[in-house]
């Protein structure tokens, strides 16, 4: 009976309206296709409309809380009525205002607004089934907040409602007992409810996407915006008595169309070597230096993150990480893992996550050797301290079985979260990835032998392995792009560089003053070139603003070859200041490691989780921390003849030391590398 009264009262009686909106889009998109064809030939461009019209067709899911029985002065239920649920139409025109690239902007939506639905069925105390529809539907004005977070296609948005009743009819309908099948049904008892509210007002937030429907060489421009909406009980409570409410979750989609303004091209300026900005504040110089004759041999000091990630939805050890069989043991050294390699700053390094993957077994010769030390294993899981443990009891097992280690030197315990968690209190960007990287086994102990050297906590990474590696390129030899007024002039810009015979490549986005890009990007094999160089940078108001100079590049050959020195800080997820953990092992170890008259290089990274720009500033600041407790010690040791270079790459792929696709790869990314160089004599 139920579902025969959500087809034949529910879904039947909202034909109307679904034709209604059918009409309106198909109206709309037929507007959208007779645009004039000869816009399409056309090379001005258009920024996104900031006024917007259109219509929003959606459904209301719709689901009722409280109790209802005293229908109205007529008729009251034998038996009170308690939850139900229903769909229901909504259908609206819209008005929004919002400005390209901007943050806020507002929006209003009125229109009709079906809240219908069917009770729960019942039984009556002659055990009769009885089912309940309400019919109820306002005229609801929505005016809301848009938030745009990162300045995109996608905005939430959040507001008042406003409602006016316009229908508020019921149907009720005592079925037969069961024990007396020939019975005749009693007829529907049909009705308006009592004691309605004429208006309420409530809230609504929700989510959409604008999808641009035209392309920037239209002034008319339309978009379809699909969007979800949250509509909580309080304040929609349709009667003065009783303790009905309604909670009510929308989808759908907002045709709409505006006119956007039109860009308008700046002069193209075009000076050697040099740009004499159309826009004061903002020049353009390219740095390509000659040849560094040098290979840079460097013995890096190659941190060990004391996690062992775990994928979801599994306890057992990834097959990512190598696991050895019993007989293998005797000849792992960790001293002697596949380590001599290319190791350019500008590739990820697969040898060097496999040492990281390898870090289970280094921990159990480690172990091994120093009968002494003890470990705990934390495994932290979102689903629980027995799943937490059971992770944990995986890597304790394997030791044991395949290193020969007491199990009484080996405690675990299981928790939700680690005690430094990726996933902030508040947050809710990446959530997937950040929660991720917490579903992890962390390597606690206070063995020293074990350790890195003055580092403590349940944080701090096992003692660092040093192997050898050869940096192809070293990083004074890239090419180096200055747009400097950049990070305040413009949003983004980006690089067109295009050689001799007309062959063009792309770069960027980029957000910061500086950049720099190994030449053997640029060049590939070939030994030297002259290139044309167009900068395009975007305002933040949308304006385009384009730069164009030209350079002479020599492809970087190897010479005499330095000796070197890296090390690795490691940073958690967001941080600028983890550097505090390690003050003493760069005052202590790094420092000490310094020539006379030698160079440090500093590079800081980041993962790609959050907002490039930001990163990019992270990853300075990560650098200039380091660089300042070195100047620090190195003052405190009355030197003052070491040279510092400082650069931030913040998430550039092409500069990044590892990929992104795994937790333990973009917590290696979180770094800053110090590139210890001797004087060149």
């Amino acid at each position: 009976m139920k579902n025969e009264t959500l087809l034949k009262k529910g879904l039947l009686n909202e034909w109307f309206f679904n034709k209604l909106a059918i009409k309106s889009i198909i109206l709309i998109a037929i507007a959208c296709m007779s645009i004039p064809s000869t816009l399409l030939a056309q090379d001005v461009k258009y920024t996104r409309p900031a006024w917007q019209f259109g219509v929003a067709a959606g459904a209301n899911f719709n689901f009722y809380r409280g109790s209802t029985q005293n229908l109205n002065a007529d008729f009251t239920s034998p038996t009170t009525f308690h939850n139900g649920n229903g769909l229901g139409l909504y259908l609206a025109p819209v008005i929004e205002y919002h400005r390209p690239n901007t943050i806020l902007g507002v929006m209003l939506q009125a229109g009709y607004d079906n809240r219908k639905g069917t009770f729960d069925q019942v039984r009556t105390p002659c055990n009769c089934p009885a089912d309940l529809d309400a019919d109820v539907s306002y005229i609801s004005v929505e005016p809301s907040i848009i938030l745009a977070p990162f300045k995109s296609n996608f905005f939430l948005y959040a507001g008042p409602r406003f409602a006016f009743i316009r229908d508020k009819s019921f149907s009720y309908q005592l079925g037969i007992n069961p024990a007396y099948p020939d019975q005749a049904p009693s007829p529907a008892v049909t009705g308006d409810f009592s004691s309605v509210n004429k208006s309420i007002i409530s809230m609504q937030i929700g989510a959409g996407y604008d999808i641009p429907l035209s392309s920037d060489s239209h002034k008319t421009q339309f978009i379809l915006s699909p969007f979800v909406s949250y509509h909580p009980y309080f304040g929609q409570d349709p009667r003065s008595v009783e303790t009905w409410n309604i909670n009510t979750i929308r989808a759908g989609a907002v045709l709409k169309f505006g006119g956007g303004r039109k860009i308008e091209e700046p002069e193209k300026v075009v000076i050697p070597e040099k740009i004499v900005a159309a826009v004061p504040e903002v020049t353009f110089t390219v740095n390509a230096p000659a040849n560094v004759p040098a290979e840079l041999r460097v013995s890096e000091i190659f941190p060990l993150r004391n996690y062992v990630f775990f994928n979801i939805g599994s306890t057992k050890i990834p097959s990512r990480y190598h696991l050895l069989k019993k007989e293998d043991v005797k000849s792992f050294r960790e001293d002697q893992l596949e380590m001599v390699a290319a190791a350019n700053q500008s590739n990820r390094s697969g040898r060097q996550m496999n040492v990281y993957y390898n870090i289970i077994n280094i921990l159990g010769e480690r172990m091994a050797k120093y009968p002494s030390t003890s470990i705990n294993l934390v495994g932290s899981s979102k689903k629980g301290p027995e799943d937490g443990k059971e992770m944990a009891e995986s890597i304790k097992e394997y030791l044991v079985n395949v290193f020969g280690i007491d199990p009484s030197r080996i405690n675990t315990k299981g928790q939700y979260k680690p005690e430094l968690p990726s996933e902030k209190a508040g947050g809710t960007k990446y959530l997937g990835l950040l929660r991720e990287e917490d579903r992890r086994v962390s390597i606690e102990t206070t063995s020293p032998e074990l350790l890195m050297e003055y580092v403590s906590g349940p944080d701090a990474p096992l003692k660092p392995l040093t192997i050898a590696i050869v940096q192809k390129a070293p990083i004074n030899s890239y090419v180096k792009f200055y747009v400097m007024g950049a990070d305040t002039a413009l949003d983004s810009w980006s690089l067109q560089i295009t050689d001799s015979a007309g062959i063009s490549e792309n770069f960027g986005p980029y957000y910061q003053d500086s950049i720099s890009i190994p030449g053997k990007s640029i060049l590939g094999t070939r030994p030297e070139g002259t290139y044309k160089i167009i900068m395009t940078g975007k305002t933040k108001d949308g304006t385009i603003i384009t730069k164009e100079t030209s350079t002479h590049m020599v492809l970087w050959t190897p010479g005499k070859i330095e000796e070197g020195t890296r090390f690795s800080i490691l940073f958690g997820f967001g941080e600028s200041n983890a550097v505090s953990v390690y003050r003493k092992y760069l005052a202590d170890v790094v420092t000490p490691a310094i020539p006379e008259n030698g160079t440090v290089i500093i590079h800081g990274h980041t993962d790609i989780i959050g907002d490039p720009a930001y990163n990019q500033k992270l990853s300075v600041e990560r650098a200039n921390e380091v660089k300042n407790i070195i100047e620090r010690s190195l003052s405190e040791a009355g030197r003052n003849d070491v040279k510092f270079e400082v650069h931030g790459f913040g998430e550039d792929k092409s500069a990044a030391p590892f990929g992104n696709k795994f937790p333990e790869e973009r917590a290696y990314n979180r770094t800053v590398i110090i590139d210890v160089i001797p004087t060149v004599k």
